[in-house]
């Protein structure tokens, strides 16, 4: 799959890479930051791990407000869009869901390397190049619903009409990484690994 967000640690094999996004206004010194830290890729039915229950939410997308400042108003469990260019970095809030969210906030945090290390992006504002704050972010999976993974962010799809790179989201099965215990018609997941959760996908 196309990079478009921080590796899901332990499934995939990437390399990191960093965007610097910039955005100016009113004489501010604020500057935001998006960080993809590596490669995102589906994979296929041939991992193993350990299961058992599963509670009805995956607990690693209740995360914790530790601190930190950004100028946006989210809190956990919010949805954003990010967009933009690595010199024109957009972000705004949205409905989870909606056509616009493509990220979901897990966390808030003082500095970005406090994020777990398998959520799928995180973005942080700096004022004078000292980090401010940030927050950690997984993709808005949204079960039936597509995303289109051919970007350098992840965009809500049609799934009537899919695009180079759209999976469909087949179910979200918490505490567990093992792809082969996502049903039919799952082809693949996505494992996080750190938080044990996996996100089962079709590929469209």
């Amino acid at each position: 799959m196309t990079p478009f967000g921080r590796t899901l640690r332990g499934a995939f094999v990437a390399a990191s890479a960093c965007a610097l996004l910039v955005l100016t206004g009113c004489g501010s010194d604020i500057t935001p930051r998006a960080i993809p830290a590596d490669d995102l890729g589906a994979i296929s039915t041939s991992t193993s791990s350990t299961t058992s229950a599963r509670p009805s939410t995956p607990p690693g997308q209740q995360g914790e407000d530790t601190g930190g400042d950004v100028d946006i108003d989210v809190e956990i469990g919010d949805c954003v869009e990010l967009g933009g260019t690595m010199t024109d970095a957009t972000i705004d809030n949205a409905t989870c869901g909606s056509p616009e969210s493509n990220y979901k906030v897990i966390a808030k945090v003082p500095t970005g390397d406090e994020c777990s290390l398998d959520a799928d992006q995180y973005y942080y504002e700096t004022y004078g190049g000292i980090e401010q704050g940030a927050l950690c972010l997984d993709v808005d999976w949204v079960v039936d619903g597509c995303m289109e993974l051919s970007g350098d962010d992840p965009l809500r799809a049609d799934c009537t009409s899919p695009g180079v790179n759209t999976v469909r989201v087949v179910e979200i099965l918490p505490n567990t990484t093992d792809v082969n215990e996502c049903p039919d018609p799952a082809s693949s997941g996505y494992a996080y690994t750190e938080r044990n959760f996996m996100v089962c996908v079709e590929e469209l």
